[in-house]
């Protein structure tokens, strides 16, 4: 019985007395007082509703948390060309069996010819022989995974010193060298630079672990040269230079319209010279010397701008374009005018280079990469966050930028990083051209977000579409916990309910290894070890609203909508503000011509079941029976992790008595997807 019902019934039974009748009087106009108090949604089926764009939902990437290097990219070698410290080979070591004696160092007296492969690692081996083995090892990402049943492509170069002949073994065994898991004969090394390529595989029988290293090591003496050592597991599609399955399939399942890339601060650069130099990051994996990364980090450019083309391309995706548009981190910026108009033509090949065709210069070398097929391009950004630029040079460097671009694709829609209505959009403004969308950075805690969830309500309709660039609530680390799901599903209501203005929008960051010393932002969508992955309860919510997405959104009308308190942070030196009410419910519907459903989506953020009144309008019916699909638990602090990554995932259930009226309760800390299949 419902509590509506109990009361009723409590009612009835004790005040039908005559005596009783005032307090019956008083009885009925408390029910109604609670009638007229429920949450009522009424959504207007009788109008066309708002198309919804194709893009509303995407992936935004940069190189944070180990996202491509000991992430997404499945290189398990980390420092493969030996260049992420100056002075000492990090992440190798010297393998030393008894009564072997040999050392290791840099090198950079032989750099391999015609590459740019400038620094080796020589090893010395003054005693070795049978059964005293020296050699030297890699620990890879936090271990190298090893699997049963599984086949590995390892690959080095090297030479030595004089006539050659040096026999080298490589092998994928545990940290200790005690158990080996995998073992090939590499060849006899001789005088001159050559890359050696093996297969390891792994026994059926044996149990998946990242406590183990990669080693190439010989029971010879003399001295041996390395130089980019990879080793590959099996990747998504069988790419030769491709991605790690288990990740690449979360991010497929995620069905995003798009893919913005490379970045994120990744694009910028600290420094002008650091910038993501795209051409450096083409052919063969010998021509990449790769670049200090904007986290601390080396970036081994293995990631390069066909790969980003051909993930996109994977999980049927548009490409979402940023070019270096003269701005780095460290404030180095270069002003619009002569100095600037390298980086234009730069950007003008690099948009040849993903959409071009064969007889242009640079799809011909695309073609020549192995891609010859164009990828389809809409949308060119143009920089990263230029509102940090504190000489305010954005104006002029986008109009050059903007202009050139529009000459040679007119067809391209071209994007600002400033004049949103965020915080950094603006710091400064672009006056001289109109973009066709202009990009806003959201960043908050969860009920702040719910605040401005209704933020888009009230925007003008009339001026260019706003790409929502990079947004999510912060709570919770490596990834984000239920509270934080709760508050991007609340905002993501906002998003659809204002499709008319908002064409694109993509989650950041996206990826996070969550080993010690692998995450370098708190509050991440995926998260994952050298073994296993999980998505957070935030990219479940992603997963479910972009898989219950409709062509239209629908006209949607709250009423009585319950609060919750939030007390803002105080601003430093700054009394605490006032507390708000905030809503605790939100909701958006669209509908899909094509499947004949509707999608009703609804956030309770509170910790009480909810009943609502769902009042459709209209001519359209819809069946008695329908789905609904619920992500929810029990605290908002709970969260999935390595060790528990379903603790909290959608479940699927039916859904009765639905119909033109209907009532439904929607539990506690929960995010719900009524699906309502309409029988006209």
């Amino acid at each position: 019985m419902s509590s509506h019902a109990k009361l009723v019934h409590s009612c009835h039974t004790r005040l039908t007395s005559r005596r009783y009748l005032p307090l019956l009087v008083l009885a009925s106009t408390l029910i109604s007082a609670f009638a007229s108090a429920q949450t009522t949604v009424k959504i207007d089926l009788s109008k066309p509703g708002i198309p919804v764009s194709s893009t509303l939902y995407g992936l935004m990437t940069e190189e944070i948390n180990y996202s491509y290097d000991g992430g997404l990219y499945a290189e398990l070698v980390r420092n493969r060309i030996f260049r992420d410290d100056e002075k000492t080979a990090v992440h190798w070591s010297l393998v030393q069996d008894a009564d072997g004696t040999a050392s290791i160092a840099l090198d950079t007296r032989y750099p391999v010819a015609g590459t740019a492969l400038t620094t080796s690692l020589r090893l010395d081996a003054a005693q070795a022989s049978t059964g005293h083995r020296v050699g030297v090892a890699n620990d890879g990402y936090w271990g190298i995974p090893i699997k049963p049943d599984t086949s590995y492509r390892a690959s080095f170069y090297a030479r030595t010193a004089g006539a050659g002949g040096v026999p080298i073994t490589v092998s994928l065994e545990g940290s200790d060298g005690k158990t080996v898991y995998a073992q090939a004969i590499g060849g006899e090394i001789n005088g001159e630079w050559k890359q050696y390529t093996v297969t390891l595989k792994t026994g059926t029988n044996i149990k998946p672990t990242a406590a183990s290293r990669l080693v190439l090591s010989t029971e010879s003496p003399g001295t041996v040269w390395f130089n980019l050592v990879s080793l590959f597991p099996p990747t998504y599609k069988d790419r030769p230079n491709g991605n790690r399955i288990d990740l690449m399939q979360k991010l497929v399942d995620m069905k995003p319209g798009f893919l913005r890339f490379p970045g994120g601060n990744y694009l910028e650069g600290d420094t002008v010279a650091t910038r993501f130099k795209w051409k450096e990051t083409l052919g063969p994996l010998n021509q990449r010397p790769g670049h200090p990364g904007t986290w601390k980090y080396r970036s081994s450019d293995g990631m390069g701008l066909l790969e980003f083309l051909e993930w996109t391309e994977d999980m049927g995706a548009e490409p979402v374009l940023a070019v270096f548009a003269g701005y780095a981190l460290k404030g180095e910026t270069i002003p619009a005018g002569p100095a600037l108009q390298p980086f234009v033509d730069e950007a003008l090949e690099e948009i040849e280079y993903v959409m071009g065709d064969v007889n242009t210069r640079w799809g011909a070398q695309r073609a020549r990469d192995g891609h010859p097929a164009p990828f389809k391009l809409r949308y060119v950004e143009i920089g990263n966050e230029d509102g940090f630029d504190k000489q305010k040079t954005y104006d002029g460097r986008y109009t050059q930028f903007h202009d050139a671009i529009k000459a040679r694709y007119p067809q391209l829609k071209l994007i600002s990083t400033v004049n949103g209505k965020d915080d950094l959009g603006q710091r400064q403004l672009l006056t001289s051209r109109v973009p066709d969308l202009i990009d806003e950075h959201y960043y908050y805690d969860p009920l702040a977000m719910m605040n401005d969830a209704k933020r888009y309500d009230t925007y003008s309709r009339s001026g260019p579409k706003i790409f929502i660039g990079e947004w999510a609530a912060r709570e919770g680390a490596p990834t984000t916990n239920l509270i934080s799901a709760l508050a991007d599903a609340a905002w993501m209501t906002g998003m659809e309910r204002n499709a008319d203005i908002i064409e694109m929008s993509c989650y950041a960051p996206l990826l996070v290894n969550v080993n010690p010393g692998g995450m370098q932002w708190r509050s991440n969508l995926i998260g994952y070890d050298a073994q296993t992955s999980y998505g957070s309860p935030s990219y479940h919510v992603q997963k479910m609203f972009q898989t219950y997405l409709g062509d239209v959104s629908l006209p949607l009308v709250a009423e009585n909508i319950p609060t919750q308190t939030w007390q803002p942070k105080a601003k430093k030196d700054q009394p605490a503000p006032a507390a708000r009410q905030v809503p605790g419910l939100f909701f958006s519907a669209t509908a899909s011509e094509q499947r004949g459903e509707i999608y009703l989506k609804v956030v309770n953020a509170i910790d009480t079941p909810q009943m609502v009144k769902i009042d459709l309008a209209g001519p359209i019916r819809v069946a008695p029976q329908g789905k609904a699909i619920s992500l929810r638990s029990d605290a908002p602090g709970d969260t999935n992790t390595i060790d528990a990554p379903d603790r909290i995932v959608p479940v699927s259930s039916a859904a009765h008595g639905l119909g033109a009226q209907f009532n439904y309760s929607f539990a506690p800390y929960s995010v719900t997807v009524l699906v309502l299949s309409r029988t006209r």
